[in-house]
């Protein structure tokens, strides 16, 4: 009876030790999760903390685009008796986070490259540091680019008898919204990149469809920017001129993994 018993035991504990087994490495993979977050959430909470003592100039600017732009003897408001206070940190916390976007991918990036391949290690990290890249390029062809335009296109349609004065929130909630749209739409040559590279389009059928593309960049900018149309038309021609960015770079792709498979 003892040595049954103790075989019932030993086989309960060798079936007990490969769940264990495999639960270790989840466990282990969810402790360095919880670490990356720490140290992405980190770094946006010390770089906001070095930017609230400059968030007014900060903010003055965020919004010089605007300023320039004012009729003689404007000038921006303040129509809630917080904004003042709140929305200068607000601008602060959304520029903290923009500055921490390439150390939060650096922590997504080692996270996963461990379950990676080499060859999708070398696809990922340029798609990574190309994503990076040109949505601050949005952003900047945004504020240096398109505000002054837009600004004065605002201000000279002022009817006559109004003051053209805007608030400080509603400034900062516009301007990020079009920083957000034209940085997702710099996009377009890495998502046809992708598109190529995994096999769901040709870089022959994407240039076949190049009308609709067009047609769609124009929607995609009526939905994503506020409703007027010159910041509308001043979205969708960088897209279209993306576009073409984009399917070179695929082409080029084709080509390269033709050669390297004609050459296997």
């Amino acid at each position: 009876m003892n040595q049954s018993s103790d075989q019932n035991t030993n086989s309960q504990n060798a079936a007990a030790q490969p769940n264990n087994a495999d639960s270790q490495p989840f466990v282990s993979h969810l402790v360095e999760l919880r670490n990356r977050t720490i140290w992405a959430v980190g770094a946006v909470l010390v770089l906001f903390i070095c930017l609230v003592p400059f968030a007014k100039d900060l903010y003055a600017w965020f919004a010089e685009p605007l300023i320039a732009n004012i009729p003689d003897g404007g000038t921006m408001v303040a129509i809630d008796p917080h904004t003042t206070l709140f929305t200068p940190f607000k601008l602060a916390f959304a520029v903290a986070f923009a500055m921490a976007v390439p150390f939060v991918l650096y922590q997504a990036w080692a996270f996963i490259a461990p379950g990676l391949y080499q060859n999708e290690k070398s696809i990922v990290l340029p798609l990574v540091v190309s994503t990076t890249f040109l949505f601050y390029l949005g952003i900047l062809f945004a504020y240096a680019v398109v505000f002054p335009l837009i600004f004065r296109f605002f201000a000279l349609m002022t009817p006559e008898g109004v003051a053209y004065m805007p608030d400080i929130a509603s400034y900062m909630s516009f301007a990020l919204s079009l920083f957000f749209a034209f940085g997702l739409a710099f996009e377009v040559p890495v998502a046809i990149v992708i598109l190529t590279r995994m096999g769901v389009m040709s870089a022959a059928s994407v240039a076949k469809n190049r009308g609709y593309f067009i047609l769609a960049a124009f929607v995609m900018a009526m939905l994503m920017t506020p409703p007027d149309p010159f910041s509308q038309v001043m979205l969708a021609l960088p897209v279209c001129l993306l576009f073409e960015v984009g399917l070179f770079f695929a082409r080029r792709i084709e080509k390269k993994a033709l050669d390297s498979s004609s050459q296997e």
